[in-house]
């Protein structure tokens, strides 16, 4: 595999870690690292990632992205590869991975992995990984049929989440459009914010979905201040359809609420495309471009 002089460098620095004082390392590490680190949530390429992991990794540090975020994790391996194998090849690509995406395993209760199905092993996994962030990604249909699934699944994310923080991670919640939509005359997401802890249970605001919600994401900011340390950054096409896009190309003012990411408590943001009309990787590589026009930091 070939290195870039960069990762050189920077695996140079830590083999060296014993011979050198300490305290220089994060700054030498830091020259290494450029500002800003784009993220990517890996399931907008997921037919290459099914076919080839490692190669589509290697494409997407090319590009320039430094952050990536896992999907598809099942009875402890993370794209067919145990943690210590998958570790090895981020670190080779210099990719960084605080966040991967869950489900709640009540659908498909035989996969093991999930908030209800041998959740311990797989936050034991995402730590060994290097993980900051468990993610719930989705509630499916037949989850969510009445108000008072909503009230169960926030008391399943309070208990879940004391697992995840007992490791040193933090637990999160990824929303879609389904959950802005009234039930007895609540949002589902209030019913979800209200119900668990807030140190507990954090958000990762997709803010596509948000946005075709009619919701605005620095009004959700405002209203929760601190809760949103992830986001989805994905935009929509200018059409009645209100099809993803790549960033920068659709009608989402993405400085805007950038301008916030204080108020949100924002730390990582991953591009991600549902589905994509380019090839996924023309696709992430137009937002990846997009995105460092933009005043992120």
């Amino acid at each position: 595999m070939n290195h870039s002089s960069n990762i050189t460098r920077r695996q140079f620095i830590k083999l060296g870690a014993l011979a050198t004082s300490a305290a220089l390392l994060p700054n030498l590490d830091a020259l290494a690292m450029t500002p800003k680190k784009v993220g990517l949530q890996l399931y907008t390429l997921r037919d290459l990632m099914a076919k080839d992991p490692e190669g589509t990794l290697k494409k997407v540090a090319e590009i320039g992205y430094k952050e990536v975020e896992l999907f598809g994790y099942a009875d402890g391996k993370f794209f067919g590869k145990t943690p210590k194998e998958f570790s090895a090849i981020l670190k080779n690509l210099g990719l960084a991975v605080p966040s991967g995406h869950y489900t709640t395993g009540k659908t498909m209760p035989n996969v093991k992995g999930t908030l209800t199905n041998d959740w311990k092993r797989a936050v034991d996994d995402a730590a060994a990984l290097g993980q900051q962030y468990m993610v719930c990604a989705y509630l499916f249909p037949n989850e969510r049929t009445k108000l008072d699934d909503y009230k169960q699944f926030a008391d399943l994310f309070n208990k879940s989440a004391e697992v995840v923080k007992a490791a040193g991670m933090q637990f999160c919640y990824h929303n879609h459009d389904f959950e802005f939509k009234e039930m007895d005359g609540k949002l589902p997401y209030d019913v979800l914010l209200s119900g668990t802890d807030p140190k507990l249970v954090k958000l990762e605001l997709d803010l596509y979905w948000a946005t075709f919600a009619n919701q605005d994401p620095v009004a959700l900011f405002k209203k929760h201040p601190g809760r949103f340390p992830l986001w989805h950054v994905k935009d929509m096409e200018k059409t009645a359809e209100r099809a993803f896009a790549p960033v920068g190309t659709g009608s989402i003012n993405f400085q805007r609420i950038f301008d916030e990411k204080k108020t949100a408590g924002m730390t990582h943001y991953f591009v991600e495309q549902d589905v994509c009309k380019l090839p996924p990787l023309e696709s992430i590589a137009i937002s990846y471009r997009n995105i460092d026009k933009l005043k992120t930091m």
